[in-house]
């Protein structure tokens, strides 16, 4: 199937399916005429690839998760390593996120949000600090 019909039975637009052809991701036939032609099992590692980076994997790391995926000989411990890792990355940006979360809530309560120049979330901003 060409990149069009690809796209559509992926939900990935056919630039991201270049971008992990010419990344090796995924490596199509090519027609005589440089054509790509994609096979199920091409759509299934696409599929497989838009899963792992709608759930945050790296490139790389969906390159390592690819080929245990393919190789009959892999352990889950290793793909749990993997995952695991993920998970501990995931939590440590929600616990960064709830800080932000917690300093801008803290500011804008803050700041008064009226017609006088004075800001406290601008003076934070610039280094000073707000109590």
């Amino acid at each position: 199937m060409n990149i069009s019909e690809a796209s559509k039975r992926t939900g990935l637009p056919a630039k991201t399916i270049r971008y992990y052809e010419d990344i090796n991701l995924v490596v199509p036939d090519r027609h005589d005429n440089g054509y790509r032609d994609f096979s199920t099992d091409d759509v299934g590692m696409l599929h497989f690839l838009k899963r792992s980076r709608d759930l945050g994997f790296s490139i790389d790391d969906c390159r390592l998760l690819l080929s245990l995926y393919t190789d009959e000989h892999r352990t889950s411990a290793e793909v749990k390593s993997i995952a695991a890792k993920h998970l501990d990355e995931i939590r440590a940006k929600i616990a960064e996120l709830e800080s932000m979360h917690r300093t801008l809530s803290h500011l804008v309560h803050c700041c008064d949000g009226d017609s006088r120049p004075s800001c406290p979330i601008l003076d934070s901003l610039a280094g000073d600090k707000i109590a």
